[in-house]
């Protein structure tokens, strides 16, 4: 994971994740961001639970392009609230969206079309708050035969959504190969139109297995392997979001997160014990009590480091390194 979010985002990337709403959250991957102090990074992301609130508390972000952000089991983004009201602990630029007008400017974006028409936020106050939303209205003559600017074209208005590409798509999975290949399953959201938007795609996957596996079932291929940069196995990498087949919703750390980040320095207390003292994935979730009841992360240590599987996109040829320690 450090190798891949050290090479593929830099600072002042717009990254887009939390693709699967509630489900399959990158926590590991915006962990290491915070971990790198990745700076002035633009989020993109549906409802953008509370990893977005994480991110914006440590600092990394200067924009939201999102429908919603804060912690679903609790509601209230501490951190996002005293970004966004007082600029604590940096300035927040906010561009609103809807859930459906973020899907559709991450499809035009994996389309390669400059926008897509939507009627759904006519009569909304997102036309004010977002003024990247364009209202347009066709020139029909109303009456006599169906002429040029009738039919499809015809004088209702619309709202234009211009495409979102961003630089970097971080995209948690249940399996994948070393090429790329990955299986998805459960609700995705609109995961696979970040990945065909975005330049650059890191699958974070609980399982690499043999190419095979991946073959045996081509529903499930999430994006085709050359257009992925890079390949984490990263156990217990989206926890504590579900992933469908591996683990459930830890809705008792959500709730934890929600009261231990009330002020700023509740904040800071945790990010330094899960965040800056938890270096994988899996220390997280042994720390949180997943096995025989609860205790530091720090008594994690030792773990056997993940691999990361780089993606040599130019000869396609895959090859594994150390991710020393996280």
């Amino acid at each position: 994971m450090r190798e891949a979010v050290a090479r593929l985002v830099p600072d002042g990337a717009s990254v887009v994740m939390g693709t699967a709403l509630e489900s399959l959250i990158p926590f590991a991957a915006g962990h290491e961001l915070i971990r790198q102090r990745r700076r002035d990074l633009t989020l993109v992301g549906p409802i953008s639970d509370m990893l977005f609130d994480q991110l914006i508390g440590a600092g990394c972000a200067a924009r939201v392009i999102a429908a919603w952000v804060g912690n679903v089991s609790a509601g209230l983004g501490h951190n996002y609230r005293r970004a966004a009201e007082h600029g604590i602990p940096r300035p927040l630029a906010i561009v609103d969206h809807s859930n459906y007008t973020l899907a559709l400017a991450l499809l035009a974006g994996a389309h390669g079309v400059p926008y897509l028409p939507t009627r759904s936020t006519l009569g909304s106050n997102l036309l004010d708050s977002n003024p990247t939303l364009r209202v347009v209205r066709g020139q029909g003559s109303g009456a006599g035969s169906q002429g040029p600017d009738e039919g499809p074209f015809a004088s209702e208005p619309l709202v234009l959504v211009p495409a979102l590409e961003p630089d970097v798509a971080i995209l948690q999975v249940q399996r994948a190969d070393a090429d790329g290949n990955a299986h998805a399953w459960g609700n995705l959201g609109v995961t696979r139109e970040a990945g065909l938007a975005s330049q650059r795609v890191i699958l974070v996957a609980e399982e690499i297995v043999p190419r095979e596996v991946i073959l045996s079932d081509p529903n499930r291929v999430l994006l085709p392997g050359f257009r992925v940069d890079a390949v984490v196995h990263e156990p217990f990498g989206a926890h504590p979001s579900p992933v469908q087949g591996y683990y459930g919703r830890d809705n008792a750390y959500f709730d934890e997160y929600h009261a231990a980040t009330r002020t700023p320095e509740g904040f800071a207390s945790w990010l330094a014990t899960w965040v800056e003292a938890c270096r994988t994935a899996r220390a997280t979730w042994r720390g949180s009590g997943r096995r025989g009841g609860r205790r530091c992360c720090r008594a994690s240590t030792g773990t056997r480091p993940p691999w990361i599987m780089v993606i040599n996109e130019r000869s396609a040829i895959s090859r594994q390194l150390s991710a020393d320690g996280g």
